[in-house]
């Protein structure tokens, strides 16, 4: 899903359904409170600080609004709360379509088994280093398209603040903790939320450190959520050219993987300690 800012607020791309919908409804309530109390969009424009094209293009679903673009209207609008509570459904629609749907499944996951051999897995970035990584894309990103993504990424952080709260491991390759991508402050940034997190009851992050002999994980990454139907959810680029999977063929090998991943890498206490040391030395 490819967004564009035009002005002031937002176009959500033509193949988000969902996105659309609520967008249209959006504008639909702001344009039968501005009518019910007979003022102009010229008038509401001003009153709230756009122009007159902007408050049609919001009222007919064409662009989506900003938060302050809502709590202005609600307050001139003498709406009583009722705009300014959507912004909670335009908030999900500023993100793309998959971020959605991948924040959705980690929101009902009951445990979660995350290993990325690459870089810090997405869900412990830093804004700073997700910043950093999308900025090292090729073909370059927009500006835009960057922050959307940082946002998408740092919404998904609310599953650290679930309750009741999942079950959560991580595996980090020793190497994608010590590149400096983004220069080394921006490392050390990094490094010292993951000492934090892996202090949580329900959080354990380990290190595969770079003089294993052994390493199960030589095929990519792994993601597994499982929920609380007993269900669950895959997904690897050795497995299915990267599908998702929820056969219990796929799953069994990806949890092989993660298991013995696991058993290689250092505990949760040593790989605590290696990370502190790594902060020592930056």
């Amino acid at each position: 899903m490819r967004w564009r800012e035009r002005g002031r607020g937002w176009e959500v791309d033509p193949d988000d359904e969902w996105g659309l919908a609520v967008i249209a409804t959006v504008g639909r309530q702001l344009r039968l409170r501005r009518e019910a109390v007979g003022m102009r969009a010229a008038d509401f424009g001003k009153a709230v600080g756009y122009g007159e094209d902007m408050v049609y293009k919001v009222e007919s679903g064409k662009r989506i609004p900003r938060p302050e673009y809502l709590d202005k209207a609600d307050k001139v609008l003498d709406a009583g709360g009722l705009l300014a509570a959507m912004k909670e459904d335009v908030e999900k629609v500023r993100y793309p379509k998959k971020v959605r749907a991948l924040a959705e499944m980690e929101a009902k996951a009951v445990e979660l088994q995350l290993y990325d051999p690459l870089n810090i897995h997405g869900l412990l970035q830093t804004p700073e280093y997700a910043r950093a990584l999308l900025q090292m894309r090729r073909p370059s990103y927009t500006d835009d398209v960057v922050e959307r993504g940082v946002a998408g990424r740092v919404a998904r952080k609310s599953i650290f603040e679930r309750d009741p709260a999942p079950e959560i491991s991580f595996i980090q390759d020793e190497w994608s903790l010590r590149r400096p991508l983004g220069g080394k402050e921006v490392l050390r940034q990094q490094l010292e939320p993951l000492v934090q997190l892996g202090q949580l009851r329900n959080v354990e992050v380990q290190v595969m450190p770079m003089d294993r002999e052994e390493h199960a994980g030589v095929a990519g990454g792994i993601e597994v959520l499982k929920f609380a139907d007993g269900s669950a959810v895959g997904r690897s680029p050795a497995v299915a050219n990267g599908r998702r999977v929820e056969g219990p063929k796929h799953l069994r090998i990806l949890e092989l993987r993660y298991g013995i991943i696991r058993a290689q890498a250092l505990t949760p206490r040593e790989s605590t300690s290696f990370i502190e040391r790594l902060l020592g030395a930056t």
